[in-house]
């Protein structure tokens, strides 16, 4: 699974990063800073997916590769 951020559509609510911390990463001004193909460990799929939904605007996406 691997996951990406728009970031034309980022406004940085921070919700993604405030689900999972670990995993979402957020730049300087609170945009989303994990690029579009981040992969994700098995063990923390279903949080990660978790807040990538988390996203008011849907920035977020989420891939099952």
């Amino acid at each position: 699974m691997k996951v990406g951020v728009d970031s034309s559509r980022c406004e940085a609510h921070g919700m993604c990063e405030a689900t999972v911390p670990e995993f979402f990463t957020l730049d300087d001004e609170g945009y989303s800073s994990i690029g579009t193909d981040k992969p994700v460990p098995a063990a923390d799929e279903d949080r990660v997916r978790m807040g990538a939904q988390s996203c008011p605007v849907g920035a977020l996406t989420v891939s099952d590769d």
